[in-house]
């Protein structure tokens, strides 16, 4: 019994022996070298940091984490933002889909407003077509400084425009890429909504290759970045930027029943715009490089009825007569998913992959047809049929109140006529006065074939008699009548 209370107090002893040895010269040694560790980890430059390995297995470099700030980006950008003012004249009542879209009903002010980004050095800016619409004098504001503004060029089609002012050593912004753009990625949206100037929102891409169906022209491209950063009104033809103050996109248009922001914006992608801006500082005109077909999306339904096994791509609904399409061999009901190489997921997709292209270039078209995949080469063609560069001819003349011009080879297929002379900006004149409307075709006046936009317009200037018009209304029918002009 003895010995065995001995035995137990020895072991109780030892172990305050070991308790004491530890205290007093082991514990400071293990906490210097967590500390070490942990000044190690804090000691290390960022770009290593970034290398370091999340429990989940993740890299930080894999992770797209809240910026600290938008100041550089913010810095970056709102300097080559400016703030732009459309007066048009006495007509107050100014009417749009955009209108709707930004909540302004139909009776706008005489003086409009909105945003535009700094192209060039020079004074080119980008900015929206539905901005500067029906403008008969442009002002741009920047840094306190009014310019009066020429219109360079427009295009309905991407609801893009091109203004110059007279000024040097602006600071252009510099442009990124919207087609490297990621879902998700943080961007920043510059303009000046509501009359404030320079004011930024941030929120991320929600989306890519929107179409939200409220472009005009002959030939609208929607291939929209959606995103959740707050636009409002005044911000269209502003910058939508990323982290790097880059231009990724030019702010278009929200959906909002209020009239402003509630969640969703929509820009054109800076890639897009960037083509659209060259080709109208360049040649006046979009150079648009046409494949000589016309697609449709591909619907769960559709995909059925012709047993596709995927929703991916668009099926070709119509093919254009002596176009690049019938050339190469495609036909009707062939399902396009590649331009390229670069895969197609639907029409935004499709016509966004086609505008970076010029007349003239040759594209390789992936397709199926009978659920085999088949690829083949074409070269895309301009809208009068050729591969060169065009500047379609027209004439405008105040006294007929309309821009004569001539059709292009997409019109000439769809209403069977090798020729044609199209009203369009019709505002009040002659034309309207006897009867005319936007987009009417004139194909013959006093059985003359009218082909020149010039001919044609100084012609019926001078005129006066009898004067028989033949042509085609908007939807096709044919139409002739004869008026006594004075």
């Amino acid at each position: 019994m003895l010995k065995n209370v001995l035995l137990v107090l020895v072991a109780f002893i030892g172990g305050l022996i070991g308790a004491w040895v530890f205290q007093e010269f082991l514990s400071d040694e293990l906490s210097v070298q967590k500390t070490d560790n942990y000044s190690l980890i804090q000691d290390l430059p960022t770009s290593q940091l970034t290398n370091l390995t999340h429990s989940n297995g993740a890299s930080e470099s894999q992770i797209n984490p809240v910026p600290d700030s938008f100041v550089d980006a913010s810095e970056n950008s709102t300097s080559s933002v400016v703030f732009i003012k459309n007066f048009s004249g006495t007509d107050s009542r100014r009417y749009s889909v955009f209108d709707y879209f930004f909540g302004q009903g139909i009776g706008q002010q005489t003086v409009s407003t909105g945003s535009g980004v700094i192209f060039s050095a020079d004074g080119y800016i980008i900015t929206n077509n539905h901005v500067i619409d029906k403008a008969e004098t442009i002002e741009v504001i920047h840094k306190k400084r009014t310019y009066k503004a020429s219109l360079i060029g427009s295009d309905a089609n991407t609801d893009i425009a091109v203004l110059k002012i007279e000024a040097e050593n602006l600071k252009a912004i510099e442009i990124g890429s919207s087609r490297s753009l990621k879902i998700g990625e943080w961007v920043l949206a510059v303009g000046n909504p509501f009359n404030l100037t320079s004011t930024v929102t941030a929120g991320i891409v929600s989306a890519k290759e929107r179409q939200i169906n409220i472009m005009g022209g002959e030939f609208p491209l929607e291939s929209f970045i959606q995103t959740d950063a707050p636009i409002n009104p005044g911000n269209s033809g502003g910058a939508l930027v990323n982290t790097k103050g880059e231009l990724v996109g030019i702010n278009t248009a929200i959906l909002s029943r209020t009239g402003s922001y509630t969640g969703y914006g929509f820009a054109v992608p800076v890639d897009i715009a960037t083509k659209i801006a060259n080709d109208l500082i360049r040649f006046g005109e979009v150079q648009k490089a046409i494949p000589g077909v016309e697609v449709s999306v591909i619907t769960p339904e559709r995909a059925e009825e012709m047993e596709i096994e995927t929703l991916d791509g668009v099926i070709v609904s119509h093919i254009i007569r002596n176009g690049a399409a019938e050339k190469s061999g495609i036909k009707v009901n062939d399902v396009i998913v590649q331009v390229d190489g670069n895969a197609i997921s639907g029409k935004g997709s499709f016509e966004e992959a086609l505008s970076y292209y010029y007349p003239g270039d040759k594209i390789s078209i992936g397709y199926l047809r009978g659920g085999k995949k088949s690829s083949v080469e074409l070269t895309l063609q301009n809208l009068l049929g050729g591969t060169g560069v065009i500047k379609r001819s027209f004439y405008s003349s105040p006294l007929l109140g309309a821009k004569l011009e001539t059709i292009n080879a997409i019109e000439m297929d769809r209403f069977g006529i090798p020729y044609g002379i199209k009203l369009s900006s019709m505002t009040r004149g002659y034309l309207r006065d006897l009867g005319f409307g936007e987009g009417f075709i004139l194909t013959s006046l006093n059985d003359e074939p009218a082909k020149d936009p010039e001919v044609v317009g100084k012609f019926l200037e001078d005129f006066s008699g009898q004067l028989r018009v033949e042509g085609l209304t908007p939807g096709g029918r044919s139409f002739a009548q004869s008026y006594s002009v004075r």
